[in-house]
This record gives structure tokens, C-alpha cells and sequence, in this order.
């Protein structure tokens, strides 16, 4: 199992919008896909129950608040139970699922992002749980540098937010002039 990537659709989970139903499906990519079809409009209220959790999971993490992180975590796991099995077509093709045969895509989905999350934490620490530093975005993520300083989402974020404060040094600086 690939507990990074199931941490990673936690990441892609918060960060999504979710209006509705089509904002829904598109979470679904990858090995995910198959799912698209198979939510309805009463997962939307499901998923966005479990964004909000998730989202406070990161704020927690990324404020040394460890503990609420660490228990925020456990009561999703226990609404989202991980209930592993062996599935498959033939046997050059066996994986592992995390729910049983028959669950619901929107309980498959959530458990693996939990799951993922709560594995992410006990093997690097509720610290590398991010929540970019940008005022005008607010997606997580996950630090995965090596000094466990990222302070942005992506890229563009932290360019952003360099250009601004330097933009804003010159202005200051001007106005003093």
C-alpha cells in the first residue's frame, strides 16, 4: 500500500472546492477515477464534513498542537474505519483495499485519506502538516523537505508572496524617500 499517495488525497481532498456533485467527482483521478460515477449529492455533505476535519488536522499540525491533531485523527478513524482486504482479478494483480467489499466510494475514499494521514503522521510528525503561509490561498500540505521548512503550497504561492513583500519593502521605502 501506498500510505504517501492515500496522504496525499487527503492534501488533494482539502484543497478542493466542493460546491457540489461535479466539484465532487473531480477529486476523483488516477486509481481513483472509478469512484466518479458511484457518489451521489449526499456525499457532497459527507465530504465536506470531512474536509473541514481534515483542514483542522493541518492547522493543528502546523501549530505544534500535536495532541488535538493526534485526536482529531483518531476520531476520523473511527468514523472512517480502515478494514483492510486483498482484492484483485487474477493473481498477478493482487492490492489492497482499505474497507471491506461493498463499501460505499465516498467511505473507500475517506478511509484511505485518513488512513494516510494518521501513517503520515506516526512516521514523520503532525510538524510536516502545512497550511500555506500565503494569506490569499490556504491549501495544505505536506512538508516533504528535507529540513522541514516549506512554508508554501506550491511554487507559485511562494513567488507570490516573495513579489508582494518585496513590492511592498519598495513602496515603504519610496514613501520614505
Amino acid at each position: 500500500m501506498n500510505f504517501d499517495a492515500y496522504a496525499r488525497t487527503a492534501v488533494d481532498l482539502v484543497n478542493a472546492p466542493m460546491e457540489g456533485i461535479d466539484d465532487l467527482r473531480a477529486v476523483f483521478i488516477a486509481d481513483n477515477a472509478w469512484m466518479r460515477d458511484e457518489v451521489t449529492e449526499r456525499d457532497v455533505t459527507t465530504f465536506r464534513r470531512a474536509q473541514k476535519r481534515l483542514r483542522d488536522v493541518f492547522q493543528f499540525g502546523s501549530t505544534d498542537r500535536d495532541t488535538e491533531a493526534v485526536n482529531e485523527l483518531n476520531s476520523l478513524l473511527k468514523d472512517h474505519p480502515v478494514q483492510p482486504r486483498i482484492s484483485g482479478h487474477d493473481a498477478s494483480d493482487w492490492h489492497m483495499h482499505v474497507t471491506s467489499r461493498g463499501a460505499s466510494a465516498s467511505n473507500e475514499f475517506l478511509a484511505a485519506a485518513v488512513w494516510g494521514l494518521a501513517v503520515w503522521l506516526t512516521t514523520h510528525g503532525s510538524a510536516r502538516f502545512g497550511v500555506c503561509a500565503d494569506d490569499r490561498c490556504g491549501n495544505v500540505y505536506l512538508d516533504t523537505s528535507s529540513n522541514n521548512c516549506r512554508r508554501f503550497c506550491s511554487e507559485r504561492c511562494a513567488t507570490r508572496s516573495h513579489v508582494a513583500a518585496h513590492r511592498a519593502r519598495k513602496r515603504a521605502t519610496l514613501a520614505g524617500v
